[in-house]
């Protein structure tokens, strides 16, 4: 999953940054209103889009068009909302925004949605990566979704934390010690036992990194069940939860109140990092936390995507026309830079991936680091986005999660086992 939950609005990740190059006016044919009289867009998202700012850039360029923001801190409540109004005929905002966890689920009801290839600016298409492009379309080929961002992994480590434990923190040694998963837990053991701490947050944010790095995760291509079939996922799983029986864990429910808490207070030393959470950690982390988080290039068997969203424009919008010029210009590689300098949401259009702005853009908060060219690094190891079939997210969400939970409390790993596996069956039959 992408950002699953944080409630408050991420600050700037570089005070004083410079506007995006290129033009931040709408491009030509985008977003002029197309009906007489002042205009009310609704837009909802979840989580950190970066898009305050943005937003009020295009009202300010269209003078007499209003657009309100919905956002929600939880992507899981926001999905199943949305679910619902879906299936009543009505509240949806005019541009919906969907997780890439969730998508497979509304593509199944793409009849309920706009065809942005049809109501939307023309030849857009070669401004996605083609997988980010093509996992936004319905199976008949109608395409529900812009893509917005993208989650490639690096890891996030405190390093003062270390240095406390006599650990290393260069950067050869880090990313020696995050080469593989064995060697992230070998080190997490050696962390609790020279500190008595945990060495990450929660199982589930960890398993969940391992899941998405898979060929195959929890669905088959031909929409089956692939929990137990793909053994894998079970290596993974009997790998973090030893790591949890052994104290590495600080058993926090991610986004909850005491996972934001926990930044503040060094609850954990380590954090699995796909580039939106950069934008998490100095919110919750604080000022008085610069410096002390650091971005490591490299991840646990290489790397892999965490995340990503798109936005869609339901048949319930009056004005699915500018809806759809608005997502549009929301999702240009110009938008896509300023919301990463924002959030840390790594943009998906090539031009926005290419461009020198985003290379060398560096954030403060953690140590000065080129963190642009650093996931565009990362970026570069991920060759294909993960198929994600109906109730991929809600497996995730309502039943793994759940069941590492379970395991922190005192449960064993082959019960928490049967319990994901029996949840997953009755989601997915």
């Amino acid at each position: 999953m992408r950002r699953i939950l944080t409630s408050a609005a991420a600050l700037a990740l570089l005070a004083g940054a410079t506007a995006c190059g290129g033009s931040s006016e709408t491009p030509s044919g985008q977003g002029q209103p197309s009906a007489s009289g002042p205009i009310e867009l609704t837009i909802a998202t979840f989580t950190e889009f970066g898009y305050e700012d943005l937003i009020k850039e295009y009202e300010a360029a269209h003078p007499g068009m209003k657009i309100t923001h919905r956002k929600t801190g939880q992507g899981g409540p926001y999905h199943q909302d949305m679910l619902t109004k879906l299936s009543a005929g009505s509240g949806l905002a005019d541009v919906q925004a969907l997780e890439e966890g969730h998508i497979s689920t509304f593509i199944d009801k793409a009849d309920k949605f706009n065809d942005l290839s049809e109501i939307g600016p023309k030849d857009l298409q070669s401004r996605w990566l083609p997988w980010k492009y093509d996992a936004g379309k319905a199976k008949d080929g109608k395409l529900i979704g812009y893509g917005t961002d993208i989650g490639p992994l690096a890891m996030c480590v405190r390093t003062d934390l270390l240095q406390a434990a006599n650990m290393p923190t260069e950067p050869a040694k880090l990313k020696e010690m995050l080469a593989t998963w064995d060697s992230y837990f070998a080190a997490g053991d050696q962390y609790t036992k020279a500190t008595g701490k945990a060495w990450f947050d929660s199982s589930s944010q960890i398993f969940n990194a391992m899941v998405n790095q898979l060929d195959t995760g929890y669905i088959n291509r031909d929409d089956s069940l692939a929990i137990e079939s793909n053994p894998k996922i079970k290596e993974s799983w009997d790998k973090v939860t030893a790591a949890a029986k052994r104290g590495q864990t600080a058993k926090l429910t991610a986004f909850s109140n005491e996972w934001n808490s926990g930044f503040k207070q060094g609850a954990f030393a380590t954090k699995t990092c796909p580039s939106w959470m950069l934008g998490v950690i100095k919110q919750q982390a604080g000022p008085e936390n610069a410096g002390k988080w650091a971005v490591v290039e490299a991840f646990p068997e290489g790397g892999g995507n965490w995340g990503g969203s798109y936005l869609t424009v339901p048949k319930q919008s009056k004005h699915p026309k500018e809806a759809a010029e608005l997502a549009a210009w929301l999702t240009a590689p110009e938008q896509q830079l300023k919301a990463f300098k924002t959030t840390g949401n790594f943009p998906s259009q090539v031009k926005a991936m290419e461009s020198s702005e985003l290379l060398s853009f560096t954030n403060e908060y953690f140590g000065a680091t080129k963190v642009g060219e650093l996931f565009a690094n990362q970026a570069k190891k991920v060759t294909k986005a993960q198929y994600k079939g109906p109730r991929d997210g809600q497996i995730q969400e309502n039943v793994t999660s759940p069941a590492l939970a379970a395991v922190e409390q005192g449960a064993s790993p082959e019960d928490g086992w049967k319990q994901a596996v029996d949840g997953a069956k009755k989601l997915v039959r």
